[in-house]
């Protein structure tokens, strides 16, 4: 069902945002300083193409720097990442067949706005090996 899922969700909405997480991660490469943010933008549009089957934890490594971070991203890139997902989530829940997948946009939104300190990890080692 998993596939079924990304299948669908790759051809509706996966490919458009991932393409705007691609494009915040090019922008935030061009400056040194930047490129963690750049990294973490490509590592979210690796989850936004295929989101089924993995979810988001938090890093317990990650400290403070991770929260000035994520306060730096949300002003240059995850307001209007986020946004993107809002506005995809609700298009989606306008159909039967498209309302799991506007719940799964809308279960992005924490790691479009906050997506430094977390790790992308498979559903079935959510709770096992330390996490």
């Amino acid at each position: 069902m998993k596939f079924v899922l990304n299948v669908i969700w790759l051809v509706l909405c996966g490919f458009w945002m991932a393409v705007g997480y691609v494009v915040a991660g090019l922008i935030c490469c061009v400056l040194i300083i930047t490129i963690p943010f750049g990294i973490a933008s490509f590592r979210i549009a690796n989850f936004a193409l295929w989101p089924f089957g993995r979810t988001t934890v938090e890093r317990r490594d990650a400290g403070a720097g991770s929260c000035i971070g994520n306060i730096i991203w949300i002003i240059v890139a995850g307001w209007w990442l986020t946004l993107g997902h809002i506005v995809t989530g609700i298009a989606l829940c306008c159909t039967i067949i498209g309302i799991p997948l506007g719940i799964a946009n809308f279960k992005l939104i924490p790691v479009s706005l906050m997506p430094l300190g977390r790790e992308i990890v498979p559903t079935d080692q959510r709770f096992g090996n330390g996490w």
